[in-house]
């Protein structure tokens, strides 16, 4: 008797979860009807998300330009920055992207899609020095100077895991490779995905072992805490665009 009742009352819970779910307010029903998809980016991060000319370009500007005509809707892009990507993102957009990793911290504020990249940390410096700087160990030296952009998960690692390196904050997240070249910086830690591509534009850089990240990591949206309907569409528009090479054709153009 006791677990009929139990299973019943299992059961009542799992139904008004339900409900309150299919009528709870969802960006899905939202964006359809606006007609916009608001996408905070910082905009600085290749190849995931760089503003030039007064558009957008990039991995992530691409894809989630074709999520949002999916949506019958436009992508409407909201410049943001790094140390503010959370605040700008819940008060003013609907999706955010442009490289961003999955972390637990963020997680406390909104949801994350479904992760449509793994790519770790890791170093990239002159190409002369590739052998000094092969683990944390061979950069955390008071010789050696790391450079980051600020507010980022960049930037967390570097203070997480350098205690005698010394840390340089540099605000332009677009030339900061730029102050390796030129000797004000020894190395930088970004994803390994994005020090792949920088190598190629800036001859003289080299990623240090990209194949073999310092550390795991993944790259995801953001998406409103709570809003199941929306993320539901917005991981099965994933699964479906890598399911049918979608994707694959969308991120040859940037990561090669």
């Amino acid at each position: 008797m006791l677990s009929r009742i139990v299973v019943a009352l299992a059961g009542s819970i799992f139904a008004v979860t339900l409900t309150f779910a299919q009528d709870a307010p969802s960006r899905l029903d939202a964006v359809q009807k606006s007609g916009k998809l608001r996408v905070c980016t910082p905009g600085d991060y290749t190849p995931f998300a760089l503003a030039k000319d007064g558009s957008y370009e990039g991995l992530d500007v691409d894809l989630v330009r074709t999520a949002a005509k999916a949506l019958g809707a436009e992508a409407v892009f909201v410049k943001s920055g790094w140390p503010t990507l959370m605040k700008d993102f819940v008060e003013q957009c609907d999706v955010a992207v442009g490289g961003i990793s999955v972390t637990l911290e963020r997680q406390k504020t909104a949801f994350f899609s479904q992760a449509y990249m793994v790519n770790g940390k890791a170093p990239i410096t002159r190409c002369e020095n590739v052998a000094k700087f092969q683990t944390v160990a061979d950069i955390d030296k008071p010789t050696v100077t790391v450079i980051e952009n600020p507010g980022g998960s960049n930037e967390r690692f570097a203070r997480a895991n350098f205690k005698s390196a010394k840390i340089v904050i540099y605000n332009d997240n677009t030339t900061i490779f730029d102050e390796i070249l030129k000797g004000n910086a020894d190395v930088m830690i970004s994803e390994s995905a994005e020090t792949i591509v920088q190598q190629r534009l800036r001859p003289g850089l080299c990623a240090v072992n990209p194949d073999k990240p310092l550390q795991y990591g993944e790259m995801a949206w953001l998406l409103p805490r709570g809003d199941v309907a929306f993320k539901a569409w917005v991981d099965q528009w994933f699964h479906l665009a890598k399911s049918t090479g979608d994707y694959d054709r969308i991120a040859a153009r940037w990561l090669r």
